[in-house]
């Protein structure tokens, strides 16, 4: 017969191994230097395109827009997969990194969207 504190420990070890192998994965940063090209909707709901490079060191990313001859610039932290960007405004943009690389954000409190495509 097993007992409930063999199965506990055995449990315990399973939990233990299970965080041990996911930390590398977790802690990897995805890299999002490189150009993208912008596609986003306006808080009006006007479309809108243009050119992003992005630097990283580290988790720190630099931001530079390009859209309708106006440049924007931000900084932010990229905690996991998303970034927290302040360009100058009020509210932050927000992304998602994709698994694809391309990064999925909205600003001014959601009401505007923007997709980053990597060139």
């Amino acid at each position: 017969m097993i007992s409930v504190s063999h199965i506990t420990r055995r449990g315990t070890l399973i939990g233990l191994l299970t965080v041990a192998l996911a930390q590398p994965v977790a802690a990897q940063t995805p890299n999002l230097t490189g150009s993208y090209r912008a596609e986003g909707r306006n808080p009006n709901g006007s479309a809108y395109s243009g050119t992003v490079v992005i630097g990283q060191q580290g988790n720190a990313v630099q931001i530079n827009w390009t859209i309708s001859n106006e440049t924007y610039v931000g900084s932010g932290i990229l905690d996991g997969r998303v970034l927290v960007v302040n360009w100058g405004q009020p509210l932050p943009v927000v992304y998602v990194v994709m698994p694809s690389g391309d990064l999925h954000g909205t600003w001014n409190d959601g009401t505007a969207l923007e997709r980053l495509i990597r060139q």
